[in-house]
């Protein structure tokens, strides 16, 4: 099965550094795009280094992402970008000073020219998630953030990956694609790869056995309304539900919903307890960056554009797909019984509503 991606029209943009309103920034009609348009048509795409790697942000996540890629071997150069230059040189020294018990690497502190030839540029830069708040609660804040970030890296015409991490990742997802200009398999967010990770982490204790043999997925939403896709899961090909019962546990009901439940409040009891989370997330940075760097052809949940799926059009949350040198490869079909497929829409329906919403913010 091949994925066929709509080529989505330069939104090349000069803004000015002032955060402007949600609507200025996705409307079509500020003036901006034709005069882009005409700029685009002269600009030449830069080589792209394929092992050179850009982080934007570095707060927890963006740090903790740039220690870990540090340590996979996976790069050679990586410069990390924040609005407070001192903050990212500081995280350069600090993590190149380990570079003695790691693979040779240059880490450094740079701006937006120095991502231009990129392979994979991680954006982690927004407000961080507070004690109470939702994913979803960060939204308008942090679309009003990316609507700064995003045109700069579309005014160089970079030709690499775009992977976004910041919160809530599948609505500034699908604001990247929208404000880049860049083709959608080029354009996808961590998505539900690490509640993927908690999953299979959470079986594996329940289960008493290896988590990297639990095949299972977290799907739709990286927040509150997202599912797991039990009728598809297996431990080493046997299905979950008789590998449980060979491991004496019956109640399955009852499991499901409490595993679930832990994987979707992971998030929310470690921002209670330590008040962010990052080592997981970046460990889940770490894995999409090595399927992109090895052309792994891993099969990710990422998240991305849907143009059809279970019904669902327009609107970016987590599928699986095949992830390579090339970003999206192909989306993968999964099998869902009729309550997962209902779980899905509700949850597309959720996200559309809230870009909905925050497009009619001025």
């Amino acid at each position: 099965m091949v994925c066929s991606f709509t080529k989505i029209p330069p939104f090349y943009s000069y803004y000015n550094m002032k955060l402007l309103p949600v609507q200025q920034i996705f409307s079509e009609k500020s003036g901006i795009l034709e005069s882009v348009k005409k700029e685009s048509e002269v600009m030449v795409m830069k080589n792209v280094n394929i092992r050179k790697a850009a982080i934007i942000g570095c707060g927890f996540v963006g740090s903790a992402s740039a220690f870990a890629l540090m340590q996979s071997g996976l790069f050679s150069e990586m410069v990390l970008i924040d609005a407070d230059r001192q903050k990212a040189e500081g995280e350069a020294l600090d993590i190149s000073h380990g570079l003695p018990f790691a693979k040779p690497m240059q880490i450094y502190a740079g701006d937006y020219d120095d991502i231009a030839d990129a392979n994979v540029v991680i954006v982690t830069a927004g407000a961080g998630q507070k004690p109470g708040e939702t994913r979803l609660d960060l939204v308008k804040k942090n679309v009003a953030i990316f609507g700064k970030i995003i045109p700069e890296i579309a005014k160089l015409d970079f030709g690499g990956i775009l992977l976004v991490v910041a919160n809530p990742v599948d609505v500034l997802t699908y604001t990247a694609a929208k404000l880049s200009g860049l083709p959608e398999n080029r354009v996808f967010g961590s998505g539900t790869v690490l509640d993927t990770a908690r999953l299979k982490y959470i079986l594996g204790e329940h289960l008493g056995v290896d988590s990297r043999s639990v095949h299972a997925f977290i799907l739709g939403e990286h927040g509150d309304s997202e599912i797991a896709a039990w009728s598809s899961a297996n431990v080493s090909g046997i299905p979950l539900h008789d590998f449980c019962e060979m491991r004496g546990h019956h109640d399955h009901v009852q499991a499901m919903h409490d595993i679930a439940e832990s994987v979707k409040n992971s998030a929310y009891d470690i921002i209670e307890k330590k008040k962010a989370t990052y080592y997981g997330i970046a460990m889940s940075v770490r894995r999409i960056c090595e399927a992109i760097i090895l052309d792994q052809k891993s099969v990710l949940p990422v998240s991305h554009i849907q143009h059809g799926a279970f019904g669902i059009e327009g609107v970016a949350l987590s599928m699986p797909a095949i992830v390579g040198k090339d970003g999206i490869e192909a989306t993968v079909p999964i099998g869902l019984n009729d309550a997962e497929k209902a779980a899905l829409q509700k949850s597309a329906d959720a996200l559309r509503q809230v870009i909905r919403d925050t497009l009619s913010e001025s």
